[in-house]
């Protein structure tokens, strides 16, 4: 008498293990095609002479995703990529960050960039993100510091949103002082320090009432600025 077959159903096959005709797992298949997306994306914007997104594959990426190339947004692109050249992107740094974003495509890239900068914005992340704004501008060998003007105009770009009044006053002081022609990461990191620390409704006050009558009050002018200049030479020569 042959065996009676047996009335319990098999267990449904795992997920992971599903092979398709040639042998590879469907997740393994759908990583490999997610990367090919990337990676097509990648050479839409790269210069295929160097290997690597330059400068003008960049300004272009920027066209597409509508923002301009000193837009915010993009140097928190590079941080999220590790980019470590400023105006270039390598395959891996690209490959890296839009798999971490869990992006494949132009339009979820646009759209990530608002998920982007909420996750700068969280304090685990965001003095990581001010330190690498500072080393993303050291563009030579060995260089350990950056140029008045080219701080002046990072801060108002990394920082300008959150501290206006702290920045405007800083980036006053910076341009009429004679003691110092470039900033190094200590001094940037003590910057962020100031922001945080100063008295904003000192700083509102002054902001407020000198600078739409500073004609008519340029004592107090004057004042301001001795205060502020103290304070920031006493931070900036701790370093």
């Amino acid at each position: 008498m042959p065996p009676r077959a047996s009335k319990r159903k098999s267990a449904p096959p795992n997920s992971s293990s599903v092979t398709s005709s040639d042998g590879r797992s469907v997740s393994s298949k759908a990583k490999i095609k997610g990367l090919e997306k990337i990676d097509r994306l990648f050479n839409t914007y790269a210069n295929s002479s160097l290997g690597m997104i330059d400068p003008e594959g960049i300004e272009a990426l920027c066209s597409d995703l509508g923002v301009d190339y000193t837009d915010v947004r993009i140097l928190m692109l590079a941080w999220k990529l590790k980019a470590e050249k400023q105006g270039y992107f390598t395959q891996d740094e690209w490959q890296t960050g839009l798999k971490a974003l869990g992006v494949d495509s132009l339009s979820k890239l646009k759209k990530a960039l608002s998920d982007l900068e909420k996750e700068v914005e969280k304090p685990s992340n965001y003095e990581d993100f001010y330190t690498y704004a500072f080393r993303y501008c050291l563009t030579e060998e060995k260089q350990k510091s950056v140029d008045i003007e080219s701080i002046c105009e990072l801060l108002n770009l990394v920082l300008g949103v959150q501290f206006r009044p702290q920045i405007d006053s800083l980036i006053e002081y910076l341009k009429v002082q004679n003691d110092y022609k470039v900033i190094n990461s200590d001094q940037w990191i003590n910057f962020l320090r100031f922001c945080k620390e100063v008295n904003l409704l000192e700083m509102h006050k002054f902001a407020n009432f000198i600078f739409p009558f500073a004609a008519i009050t340029q004592y107090h002018k004057v004042s301001f600025h001795l205060h502020w200049k103290s304070v920031l030479a006493a931070r900036m020569k701790k370093n």
